[in-house]
């Protein structure tokens, strides 16, 4: 099974919510869909990052992709309802690589 990055910036809290919140509905997201391997939190350039890494089932290149990119647009809804994200990015692992997608 083909294993992705997602990555999102995260610009801060919406009011009311705990930072854990954050990467718990992240994980939950992707994992109703997609089997999640790991998770971590980054601070890069300043700015919080979340990674959740997961696989999705094989079938064919194309169709792993945007079932990858999808899961990754489910994380970042998930994510806008307890904080403010910015930049999402997701990665396909390749040939011992991360090589972004689109």
């Amino acid at each position: 099974m083909p294993s992705f990055r997602a990555q999102l910036q995260i610009m801060g809290l919406r009011p009311g919510n705990a930072p854990e919140a954050v990467m718990d509905s992240a994980v939950a997201a992707i994992g109703s869909i997609h089997v999640v391997e790991a998770n971590q939190l980054d601070l890069v350039a300043g700015i919080p990052r979340i990674t959740v890494r997961f696989m999705v089932e094989s079938t064919e290149y194309t169709a792993e992709n945007l079932h990858a990119l999808n899961a990754g647009a489910a994380m970042r809804h998930a994510v806008e309802t307890v904080a403010v994200a910015g930049r999402l990015a997701m990665l396909r692992r390749n040939r011992g690589k991360w090589m972004p997608l689109r």
